[in-house]
């Protein structure tokens, strides 16, 4: 078992290798060499995780050390890796999803000019991300944090000839440089704490380590999680990544990217917990995000992007339930797991739409569609029910259980993370029920000509054709069909028996807490602000016809769709104030740093000037200098012996 777990990241990795490196020969097999690669890295996870299973619940995590990467004197980092439990769970996840993702990409990618070099990105993100998941130290996991910030700047700007999708590339990789900067000083501080890089010594040994050192090493942590997982303030990018292909949204936001910050946060979960600190502004962080996602999702009329705020909103409840401790880290990961199904299958969803409609991707131009696209209606409508919670889906065993470990915190601030979970639930209620009747209810809008005045960038406004909307072939809805089956059955079995709990727990440890609110209380609350988010949707666009062209809004509707201010926000306090600073940096240096340099040569300058009249060539002069030294020599001679 322990040769098959390095196949899992090398396998993808030569995948990435041959199609990037083959040449124009294979460009009409890369797709399917590609895909058939992350497949078969999915058969050695499945086998990997029959042998798991075959070993008692406390011996579970395979460590394997391939070779010592850097032996310098007490400096040592070894390429190696475990697999255990949590892992194993990203492994499954990455590696089933991502092959989904491959084989929908066959049909949505058919008519690309360069699909061997899509599916070699693709091959090389399942490559970095899973050596992200399954190192066995930080230095290793830092490897692939980067290799993924990389794969995911390739596949954002796949479309480089369109300068939205490039700009939205170079912004996802420089939002992400702030975040990969704190990871990179937390793993200095580790190791002049520790001596080492790896997990078993570093989260056994937190315990004995002082709380400020904790407190820095962990609030560092939960920056490079804010900015691989979209978090308040580094989630400015998740929107604008939209620019890529949708098989690209469906990687990034669904299985992949988006959660290697719940992984590092849970992975070094000893090191939060003895940062109370730290502690609270991984929870402050998680509420605030999934609020505010929320919130954005709800003014969005891009399909894509109204799913984008959704999974910000999502990777919210994960946080918050991951900075909760003990006592929600494994609702986090179910959570995670089961947001994978559906979030991976409403996106599919998305580009099914899309290509049956001429790449729009405007939802006040669809409408009517689920006569259409009856496989795409079905299995987006099943994920649509998943994420609202509804009763019986996988979204409603996991999210209910992050609402009552958020006010098993106790006291005041239980209280207040359950309420806003509570109030996430019902915003999310209401955006999600207002993209399923923009694109499958009412009039069929599309069939509308939109009018010159229309503000459109999508290609049926340019063209003056109208879409004729039909659905995918089956490349593409055979993974949107186990997606969404996975959305019905993945939470009901992981809660049979309390099965995830007991599987998690011996990694990551669990306590159930003492909540205020029962459970019953909890889950009856969670549907009545289900139904209150889903009426107040039909109240809005359900039983009124739909304006082509969006209204003004409210205030907080406007603000909505600018992103809450967040770009504002950043190029107010960042570009203009990081283009202040660094004119001030520049002015210190020219003028006090430079000056003092230039004040110096002046001054040796000048002292030179005086003693060079001293060397004036004169024979006289120098007998005259040297009659005065010696005068003054013998003077002080005789005063000496005065004395």
């Amino acid at each position: 078992m322990e040769n098959l777990i390095g196949l899992l990241v090398l396998v993808p990795l030569l995948g990435a290798a041959v199609l990037l490196c083959g040449g124009r020969r294979l460009d009409r097999i890369g797709p399917w060499l590609g895909t058939l690669l992350a497949a078969a890295s999915f058969v050695i996870g499945v086998v990997l995780f029959a042998g798991l299973l075959g070993r008692s619940a406390d011996d579970r995590t395979l460590r394997v050390t391939v070779f010592q990467w850097v032996p310098v004197g007490g400096f040592r980092a070894d390429i190696g890796f475990q697999l255990d439990q949590l892992s194993m769970t990203f492994v499954l996840l990455i590696t089933g999803v991502g092959s989904l993702i491959h084989l929908y990409s066959i049909g949505y990618m058919a008519h690309d000019a360069r699909p061997r070099r899509f599916f070699g990105y693709l091959n090389l993100f399942l490559a970095a991300m899973l050596l992200l998941v399954t190192a066995n130290n930080y230095l290793l996991l830092y490897a692939g944090w980067e290799g993924v910030g990389l794969a995911s700047y390739l596949l954002i700007g796949f479309w480089q000839h369109k300068p939205s999708a490039a700009t939205a590339a170079k912004k996802a990789f420089l939002v992400n440089r702030v975040g990969d900067m704190g990871l990179s000083i937390a793993i200095m501080l580790l190791f002049t704490t520790f001596g080492t890089f790896a997990f078993q010594p570093v989260l056994a040994g937190a315990d004995r380590t002082g709380e400020g050192r904790l407190t820095a090493i962990a609030l560092l942590l939960l920056l490079a999680a804010c900015g691989k997982s979209a978090q308040v303030p580094l989630q400015s990018w998740l929107g604008d990544a939209m620019e890529g292909p949708t098989p690209v949204s469906a990687l990034i936001h669904a299985a992949t990217m988006v959660t290697a910050g719940v992984y590092l946060i849970t992975r070094s979960g000893p090191l939060f917990e003895g940062a109370p600190d730290a502690q609270l502004a991984v929870v402050t962080v998680g509420a605030v995000t999934l609020l505010f996602g929320a919130i954005v999702g709800c003014a969005k009329d891009d399909i894509k992007k109204a799913l984008a705020g959704s999974t910000m909103s999502q990777i919210g409840y994960m946080v918050l339930a991951a900075g909760l401790g003990p006592i929600g880290y494994v609702f986090g990961i179910m959570h995670l797991v089961t947001h994978g199904f559906f979030k991976a299958g409403l996106f599919l969803g998305a580009g099914s739409v899309m290509h049956g409609m001429n790449d729009e991707v405007d939802m006040r131009r669809y409408g009517g569609l689920r006569k259409y696209m009856p496989v795409t209606f079905i299995t987006f409508g099943l994920g649509y029910l998943a994420i609202i919670g509804f009763p019986g889906l996988s979204g409603f065993f996991s999210k209910d259980k992050i609402i009552e470990a958020a006010f098993a915190k106790g006291g005041t601030e239980g209280w207040i993370l359950g309420g806003a979970a509570l109030l996430g639930a019902a915003i999310t209620a209401y955006y999600m029920t207002r993209v399923m009747l923009l694109t499958f209810f009412g009039e069929e809008r599309w069939r509308k000509p939109p009018s010159p005045q229309e503000p459109s960038a999508e290609p049926a406004a340019h063209t003056g054709e109208l879409p004729h909307p039909h659905e995918s072939p089956k490349v593409m809805t055979i993974p949107m069909v186990v997606l969404a089956l996975g959305s019905v059955l993945a939470g009901g079995l992981f809660s049979v028996n309390d099965a995830f709990v007991k599987w998690l727990e011996p990694v990551t440890g669990h306590s159930e807490g003492h909540s205020p609110v029962s459970a019953a209380a909890v889950t009856g609350a969670t549907l009545a602000v289900l139904v209150l988010g889903v009426a107040l949707a039909w109240a809005q666009y359900g039983r009124a016809p739909v304006p082509v062209v969006p209204p003004r809004g409210s205030v907080l509707t406007r603000l909505a769709r600018r992103d809450l201010g967040q770009d504002d926000f950043n190029h107010v306090v960042l570009v203009r104030g990081g283009g202040q600073l660094t004119r001030g940096l520049v002015e210190i240096d020219h003028k006090l740093v430079d000056g003092l340099v230039h004040g110096t040569a002046v001054s040796v300058g000048g002292l030179s000037g005086l003693l060079r009249r001293l060397q004036n060539g004169y024979a006289r002069s120098y007998a005259v200098s040297m009659f005065g030294g010696a005068a003054v020599l013998i003077a002080a001679t005789l005063l000496m012996r005065a004395v």
